[in-house]
C-alpha cells in the first residue's frame, strides 16, 4: 500500500509539472548600456508565484524517493515564506498536513497564501530559531522536516533535466550574446546558485556566476574567509535571501565572485525597475538586479560586450505592506533616496559602482 501511494504521489507531481509552461526571460530596455544586454528570468509566473516552486517540487520528489514521506506524513519546513507557500501547494496536492516554521516578521501575504493551500504557520521570534523548532515539531508529530537549507543543493539534478540553469541557457540561444558573461543570483538556501554554478562547469560554458548577498547575511564573509562557523545575530531584512549562518546547501566552490549589496540599494532598485517593466517585484530581485547593474557598468567601462542574466524571484504584490510601504521602509530599511539618485544618474551615463555608493 505504501509503495502504491508513493507512486501515485510522484505521478501527481509529474503531472502538475507537465501542466506548467516554462517561465519567461525578459530583456530589459536600458538605453545607457551599449552592447550589454540584461535579462530577468521571471520566476513569478510559477503556480505558487516564485522561484521556490522549483525547489519545493524537487524537495518533495527527493523525500518521496528516499522514503521519508509516506501517506499521512506531516511535512514541516523552516522558511521565511516563499518556500513554505510552494511546499504547502504540493502538500495539498498530495493530501498531506503541512506546517511552516517562520519568523513573525514574514510578509502577511505569504502567510495568507500558506493558509490558502491548507498549511499552518508556526511563528518564532528570530530567524535563527526556525531550525530547532522545526526539528522539535517533526519529532513531536512523527513528521518529516523537509530542511531546505540542507537538501536544496542535492535535490535538484544540476546536470540538466530542465533545471533553471538549463532553462536559462536554452532560452538565450537566439540572443545577440547567447552565452552570458555573468549569471547573477542571491542565496537563500544556496541551492539555486549551486545548481547554476555546477551546470556552468558541467556544460563547459564560459559564463561566470556572481552571488549577491544582502546585509546581515554571512555568505559573503564565508566566501572570502572560508570560515563556516560565522554567524550573525541579526537576520536579513531582505525576505527570502541571506542567512544568519552558513547553510549546508551553499557551495562556495562553484561561485566565481560575490558582492555585498546594501539593503537600501535593493529597495531603490525594485522601485526603479517598476518604471522599466511596469510591474512590482520582490526585494530579492532588487538585490539581484543591483548587482547585475554594477557588473554591467564595470563591463561597459572596460569596453566589453555581452549579456547578464539574473532572476526575478517573485512578485512585489506579496510585499505591498512592507517593501512598498513608505512607513515600513523608513522603520526597517531606512532612507534609500541616495541609491535612487544613483540609479537616476545610471540611466544617464551607465555608471554604477559599489565603491562610490553611499
Amino acid at each position: 500500500m505504501t509503495q502504491t501511494w508513493v507512486k501515485q504521489a510522484i505521478a501527481k507531481i509529474e503531472a502538475d509539472f507537465q501542466r506548467s509552461a516554462d517561465t519567461h526571460l525578459i530583456k530589459l530596455d536600458i538605453p545607457c548600456l551599449t552592447h550589454i544586454d540584461i535579462y530577468l528570468k521571471d520566476e513569478s509566473t510559477h503556480p505558487t508565484g516564485s522561484l521556490k516552486h522549483r525547489l519545493a517540487r524537487s524537495l518533495f520528489l527527493y523525500a518521496l524517493c528516499n522514503g521519508w514521506i509516506k501517506q499521512g506524513t506531516t511535512v514541516i519546513e523552516s522558511s521565511s515564506g516563499s518556500t513554505a507557500v510552494s511546499e504547502a501547494y504540493f502538500a495539498k496536492l498530495l493530501g498531506l498536513p503541512f506546517i511552516a516554521v517562520m519568523p513573525k516578521s514574514t510578509a502577511k501575504k505569504k502567510i495568507q497564501q500558506i493558509e490558502f493551500y491548507g498549511g499552518q504557520c508556526h511563528f518564532v521570534d528570530h530567524s535563527n530559531q526556525i531550525y530547532a523548532e522545526s526539528e522539535r515539531l517533526a519529532a513531536k508529530l512523527n513528521g518529516h522536516y523537509m530542511d531546505q537549507f540542507t537538501y536544496a543543493e542535492r535535490a535538484t539534478d544540476w546536470r540538466g533535466n530542465n533545471n533553471i540553469a538549463n532553462s536559462i541557457f536554452s532560452q538565450m540561444t537566439m540572443e545577440p550574446h547567447p552565452i552570458p558573461t555573468w549569471v547573477v543570483m542571491s542565496p537563500g538556501t544556496g541551492g539555486t546558485s549551486a545548481t547554476i554554478g555546477r551546470y556552468i562547469r558541467y556544460q563547459q560554458l564560459d559564463s561566470k556566476l556572481c552571488v549577491v548577498d544582502p546585509e546581515h547575511s554571512v555568505f559573503f564573509d564565508y566566501f572570502n574567509t572560508g570560515n563556516a562557523k560565522i554567524t550573525s545575530e541579526n537576520g536579513s531584512k531582505i525576505e527570502g535571501i541571506g542567512r544568519p549562518r552558513v547553510e549546508p546547501s551553499f557551495i562556495a566552490g562553484v561561485v566565481d565572485a560575490m558582492l555585498k549589496i546594501p539593503d537600501a540599494a535593493a529597495i531603490a532598485t525594485i522601485h526603479w525597475l517598476e518604471q522599466v517593466i511596469g510591474r512590482k517585484t520582490g526585494p530579492s530581485t532588487g538585490t539581484n538586479l543591483f548587482g547585475a547593474l554594477v557588473l554591467a557598468s564595470d563591463m561597459q567601462q572596460r569596453g566589453e560586450h555581452g549579456s547578464i542574466v539574473t532572476l526575478l524571484c517573485d512578485s512585489g504584490e506579496r510585499y505591498l505592506d512592507t517593501y512598498f510601504d513608505k512607513d515600513w521602509i523608513a522603520a526597517n530599511i531606512g532612507c534609500y533616496q541616495a541609491y535612487a539618485d544613483k540609479l537616476v544618474q545610471f540611466n544617464q551615463d551607465g555608471q554604477l559602482s559599489l565603491t562610490t555608493c553611499p
